[in-house]
Parts: structure tokens; sequence; C-alpha cells
């Protein structure tokens, strides 16, 4: 992977000499790499398992959060596209976290603020990923409609495909497809959303500031996203009071959460296995019975 590093230092015109390359955790997709030369420090990531469009995606994401001026991200310096079986990499700035600083009621009223950028349609436009998983994107006129076809059906396909959506949830699945006009809002705001917001999707800087990272970009329904939130244990309580303040959740949240929360939890299902099972099941009977 060295040479690999070197090339792209090459290509971002960083000449100034590798004073220091250190793997890192990165998750469990890529390599991931902290890399020092005379000039800055980097953060590079690769992979050779990925589609062309893998990095491109994830630098669109970051992108479209840095235009909205609100959360930080780090600056992208470099991405490749690569051919199959070629080792695709990605130079990012790197942000020296820290663990002194609690960012949550920042990085709250900053979200809200980020989720009042809104488009049009419901969407991206361009695919992207959620875990190793594409994520089909194109632009909708209805929410439900977007979010039965591009989220749940799509990963329900794939869960038949793998073996891990079959007898009652299969049935399950296919009538709450059917019905989801009746759970689901057909035209919330089409806010900016990161899409992809768990606690190891952000850090907080040596200065107190929070960064978002690895998006999956959508605009959607911005409940969408505070729903995930609050699914593998949920953020401090000064996160969700500072993002009300700017930006209320409705009404009717408490009622669709679970709903939005089941399109996580079949792709943890569709990638983990089945110990995301039962939470699928008690979601879908929650909301079909039995």
């Amino acid at each position: 992977m060295k040479q690999q590093i070197k090339r792209v230092l090459q290509q971002i015109n960083d000449q100034s000499g590798i004073q220091e390359i250190k793997s890192v955790s990165g998750g469990d997709i890529n390599e991931a790499f902290y890399v020092k030369t005379e000039e800055q420090t980097y953060f590079m990531k690769g992979n050779q398992n990925v589609p062309s469009h893998f990095f491109k995606a994830e630098a669109s994401g970051l992108e479209a959060i840095r235009h909205t001026q609100t959360v930080s991200v780090p600056e992208v310096y470099y991405y490749d596209e690569p051919d199959e079986n070629e080792i695709g990499m990605m130079a990012l700035e790197w942000i020296e976290a820290s663990s002194t600083y609690d960012s949550s009621e920042k990085l709250g009223e900053k979200l809200a603020l980020m989720h009042k950028q809104t488009a049009d349609h419901y969407g991206f436009g361009e695919p992207t990923f959620v875990g190793e998983l594409d994520q089909p994107n194109e632009w909708k006129d209805s929410w439900v409609e977007y979010y039965r076809d591009n989220r749940l059906h799509h990963q329900y396909l794939i869960g038949k495909e793998n073996g891990r959506i079959n007898g009652k949830r299969q049935k399950r699945m296919e009538t709450l497809l059917t019905h989801l006009d009746k759970f689901v809002p057909a035209e919330p705001s089409a806010s900016l959303l990161h899409g992809d917001l768990w606690g190891g999707n952000y850090l907080t800087s040596k200065e107190g500031e929070p960064f978002l990272i690895d998006p999956s970009i959508v605009y959607g329904d911005p409940q969408f996203e505070i729903a995930f939130t609050e699914l593998f244990g949920g953020f401090a309580p000064s996160f969700y009071s500072s993002y009300q303040q700017v930006s209320p959740l409705y009404s009717e949240y408490k009622e669709v959460k679970p709903l939005y929360q089941l399109f996580y939890l079949l792709v943890h299902l569709n990638i983990f296995g089945e110990m995301y099972g039962s939470s699928v099941d008690r979601i879908l009977k929650k909301y079909i019975g039995n």
C-alpha cells in the first residue's frame, strides 16, 4: 500500500517527503492510514474490492455538506475511480480527534441548520452506498415512493437473494411495501441528510468542533436521520435538545420512528446476518401484525 500512498501524494503535488505512515481505524471496508509528510498530514484509505464510483460518492457527499456551511467536514484532496480489481485510494484532511470536548450540543444545532437546506425532490441524483451495499438514489417526486422503492424494497430484494428475507418475514415486508403510504408522510421537507449518522461517523476536533465523515447523502425527511441516531444507543441528550431548538420534530415522529429504523436494521441484517432478524420482525409486526 505504500506505493499507492506515494502515487496519491504525486497526484496532489505533495513532493515534500514522507515522514510517517501508520495504519489507523477506518471501518470494516477499507484499509486506512495516517500519512505525514513534511508539508502536512492526511487521512488516506484504499480498497481493491469496491465499484469505480465508491470514493466519488463519498467525495460528492462531503462536498454537499461543505456547501451548506453548517457542519464541518474534512477536505477531500483526491480520490480514484478504480477499474475492476484495481486498488482505489482516497486522500482527505486529517482531523486530530479529541476526547476532551463534548460537541454533542453544537452538532445538534448545526445538523438542524443543515437539514434546513432543501431540494425540490427526494434522492440525490447519483448512486451512493450504505456500508458496503449500493444505494440507488435517483430523484423521486414523492417521499413515500423514494422510501419504498429506493430504500425498503431495495433491501428486500437483497435479503431475498441472500436468503435472509423469506417466509413470514417476506410476506410482512410485501404487505408493508404495499401499504407504506398509510405510515409515511408523502411530502415532508426534502432536507439534506448525512444518511448514515451514527456515533462512529462524527468526531470532535481539538478545537471542539464536530466533523461529519462517511456520508451516504440523500435529500429526505429529516426525521429519517434522527431516527437512525436513536437506533444504537442514541446520542447525548444535549444533541437532541439543541436540534429541536432549531428544528422541532413533528408530532408523529414517535409513530414513524421504528419504520425509519427498519431500513437500517435491514441493512444490518443483509450485511451481518440473523442477529438483526428479531428486530426487523418486531417492527414488521408493529405495523402489519401477524
